[in-house]
């Protein structure tokens, strides 16, 4: 039953909220932002939690009298994940500014994560920022945790099951941004990978890895292919971007040559309504009718 309740639930709320398809952001949930300096920054817990790490595994702050090679290299660290931060939120805000111009009574490649802190955050928060709907899928975890605060409050969704959540990751995304980040995102990624590279999807999905050098320090995507773990043309299947700019032309790319050409010449360009649809019980009145007393 709970299973079957995470399934049509977020279908009956995507249904309300004329939510067609999305536009995935993953990336790390560890780093919480700077707003503009390196002392702001720190580690947190767990993925998705909101306890922060030990003190001897935060980032050394400016001006710390003693620190350790640890604190040094976080602190580093912290700076580098700051600007993926930041390159997430603009490239958010890029993508919902662009998607809200189009035609169509449905919203269209709407921002979507894993609805915790960090680069889910700085997803989220991009397009809230411009003045878009935004989805967050959260999980529940067995530490404290608690959803960011820019997601679209009617779609801000929980799930228990991990599996069900990535299902509605890969059901209506047309498009993937991946950032630099860890276990999780490394999951994530690879799996819809291998439902692209398997052809188990039932559309085209642009994919953009982020951080080229982050990412190309960590795997050698070359050697998998030249060994015969997978098909050159499975390098093919996304695409290496730096900046949020290149990135947004890459998706847009992608997405119109996918999903838009051809679309317009038979849509209705009304615009998308200010109310939520209405429910199948709005529509057709009760299902049991009144009988007289």
């Amino acid at each position: 039953m709970r299973i079957m309740a995470e399934y049509y639930q977020p279908q009956s709320i995507f249904r309300r909220e004329r939510i067609q398809d999305t536009v995935v952001f993953f990336g790390s949930a560890r780093f919480r932002s700077m707003s503009d300096a390196c002392e702001g920054m720190e580690l947190l817990e767990n993925t998705g939690s909101v306890q922060a790490a030990p003190p001897e595994e935060q980032p050394a702050k400016q001006g710390e009298a003693e620190t350790s090679e640890l604190k040094r290299k976080r602190a580093e660290a912290a700076v580098e994940m700051a600007h993926y931060y930041e390159g997430a939120r603009k490239l958010a805000t890029m993508m919902t500014e662009w998607s809200m111009k189009l035609p169509g009574r449905r919203h269209r490649f709407v921002i979507t994560s894993g609805g915790g802190p960090g680069i889910m955050e700085a997803a989220n928060r991009g397009a809230w920022e411009a003045g878009g709907k935004t989805i967050g899928l959260n999980i529940k975890l067995p530490f404290e945790q608690m959803p960011n605060r820019y997601i679209t409050p009617a779609l801000n969704l929980n799930f228990h099951y991990f599996f069900m959540r990535k299902y509605w990751f890969a059901y209506l995304a047309k498009a993937l941004v991946v950032f630099p980040g860890g276990f999780g995102t490394f999951d994530e990624m690879f799996e819809l990978l291998t439902l692209a590279q398997t052809h188990k999807l039932a559309k085209p999905i642009t994919v953009v890895v982020y951080g080229s050098k982050y990412w190309k320090d960590l795997i050698n995507f070359e050697m998998l292919a030249d060994k015969g773990a997978i098909s050159p043309k499975d390098l093919e299947l996304f695409q290496f971007a730096d900046t949020p700019e290149e990135a947004f032309k890459l998706l847009v790319d992608g997405l119109t040559k996918n999903h838009l050409d051809g679309e317009f010449g038979v849509r209705n360009e009304e615009p998308i309504p200010d109310e939520p649809a209405p429910s199948a019980q709005e529509l057709l009145g009760p299902d049991i009718a009144k009988t007289r007393s």
